[in-house]
């Protein structure tokens, strides 16, 4: 039996919850195919995220930049017809781009180097003015056909600088370079556009920031945010196709976002400026197994519950699982980055952003949170969520103050091993890599939160218990009750017949 946890109503405590501001995805052109964009409607439909991040904006499979010769002399042209047709989808979802400037235009890399199955070209590009003429050329193209809002669309220069596979040899000073030309070219085009950087991942990570930071100030540069990305497990073991990982500790992973925010707080030109997690998952690979379970979504839980406390803003990676880095994907689950599987089927960990943002939507105001749960109120009652990322089930007991006239109904949504496991159903079907419609829908039925409910008397130190299974997330409205029966009808009467 655990400990008795008291809610104070008048509680009020430090919580940031933007679970909605943005999500991660695939490269942009697999925006161009269907299954995409299933899965995308489906989690605009059912969270509705603000923004979408991916690569590939300038790579050549989306043909943007062209180079041709013309009277001895080589001039550029443009080409949108790609870029108008994905940004076109996103904004009938309800969803803008956050725009990452990259990879480089085969004709303007300065160099061969590749990254991923699909070849994004991870080089400088071999002129800077041709370059920034590019961004500019797309900005003004972008306004020219969706107006003045594309100005509040976040910018971000590049992805993961620091690791030579995605920047030619992790050259922080060419970084720089290509930072600060299209800061300064953006800027002058119009200065209402956010630029951030350096986007990047956990290797030498208070290096780079640092680095980052003293580059800007030398050059008089205040960058509109500080980026980088977050990722939760050890070095896999790859096995077959899969990579297999070990979750790390949350409060050293904590400890590291909080590293960043003091970095930046020592700079006094720089302190308070925003930092966006523009990627964060746990596994960083498209094959990380663990991104299918329900550990990743009770792990992601706390996560959520504390990523607001030193970040603006933090975007998940990724939405679904149309995703190609390292190639086509072998089978249904195969360790992909998405929340959301082929044939719009959720992961457990889809249901921990869902309900996130329940929780946003319920109230704002928080009255209580520790390393297990998340509890906000409104004029109604309250809301909160619940995780277990131990081995053992677990009870939880809180004593609320409610209203002694009214009644309250509770309603718990429950994720956990034996109640929302679309991959242990696959699996006991047989693995199916290439499931018919009838084997998606079945797989369907079993990746919803179990729903249960009961009436609770208003009083003062009313108490409720949750069993929260091991890697289990449970979201919870405690609510008063409108009880309006019609004439003659008795619910206890009803039940009461053998």
């Amino acid at each position: 039996m655990s400990d008795m946890i008291k809610i104070d109503s008048d509680g009020k405590v430090n919580f940031n919850n933007n679970v909605d501001y943005c999500v991660g995805t695939g490269r942009l052109g697999l925006a161009l195919t269907e299954e995409y964009l299933k899965e995308l409607k489906y989690v605009q439909d059912m969270i509705g995220f603000s923004f979408i991040r991916g690569h590939g904006l300038f790579s050549d499979d989306i043909s943007i930049y062209h180079e041709y010769e013309e009277d001895g002399e080589t001039k550029v042209e443009y080409n949108y017809t790609y870029i108008d047709r994905i940004f076109d989808s996103y904004l009938k979802l309800g969803i803008r781009p956050y725009l990452e400037l990259g990879f480089m235009p085969e004709q303007l890399a300065s160099g061969t180097q590749t990254i991923f199955y699909w070849k994004g070209n991870t080089t400088p590009p071999k002129d800077y003015k041709k370059w920034t003429d590019m961004v500019i050329a797309l900005l003004q193209h972008l306004m020219d056909r969706y107006g003045d809002e594309v100005a509040t669309w976040p910018i971000e220069v590049w992805n993961e600088p620091n690791l030579a596979g995605f920047w030619y040899e992790a050259d922080m000073d060419e970084y720089f370079k290509l930072f600060k030309e299209t800061f300064y070219a953006i800027k002058k085009f119009d200065s209402r556009f956010m630029v951030g950087g350096p986007a990047i991942c956990g290797v030498k990570d208070a290096e780079w920031i640092e680095g980052f930071l003293k580059l800007c100030k030398k050059e008089g540069i205040r960058p509109d945010r500080i980026t980088r990305h977050h990722y939760t497990v050890d070095f896999p073991e790859r096995i077959g196709h899969y990579d297999y990982s070990t979750l790390e500790d949350s409060e050293m992973r904590f400890d590291n976002l909080k590293s960043t925010r003091d970095i930046v707080d020592s700079f006094e030109e720089y302190r308070g400026l925003p930092i966006h997690l523009t990627e964060f998952s746990t596994s960083y690979t498209p094959k990380g197994v663990i991104h299918d379970t329900n550990i990743n979504a009770a792990y992601l839980a706390r996560q959520l519950s504390r990523l607001g406390d030193v970040n603006e803003a933090y975007s998940y990676w990724t939405f679904g699982d149309v995703f190609e880095e390292q190639g086509v994907p072998d089978s249904l689950f195969h360790g992909g980055f998405g929340m959301v599987a082929a044939g719009n089927i959720p992961k457990p960990t889809f249901w921990t952003f869902y309900f996130y943002k329940q929780l946003k939507l319920f109230g704002s105001d928080c009255v209580y949170r520790d390393d297990n749960s998340v509890i906000v109120k409104n004029d109604k009652g309250f809301s909160g969520i619940i995780w277990n990322i131990d081995e053992e089930d677990i009870e939880r007991q809180y004593s609320f103050d409610l209203d002694p006239s009214s009644e309250y109904t509770l309603i718990k949504k429950i994720v956990d091993e034996s109640t929302c496991n679309p991959l242990k159903l696959w699996h006991d079907m047989g693995e199916p890599a290439y499931p018919t419609d009838d084997e998606i829908e079945m797989i369907k039925s079993g990746a919803n939160p179990l729903v249960s409910s009961s009436v609770v008397a208003g009083k003062s130190g009313a108490e409720v218990s949750f069993e929260v299974k091991k890697h289990g997330v449970v979201y919870f409205t405690l609510t008063k009750r409108n009880y309006t029966p019609d004439r003659g009808y008795d619910y206890d009467k009803v039940i009461s017949f053998h």
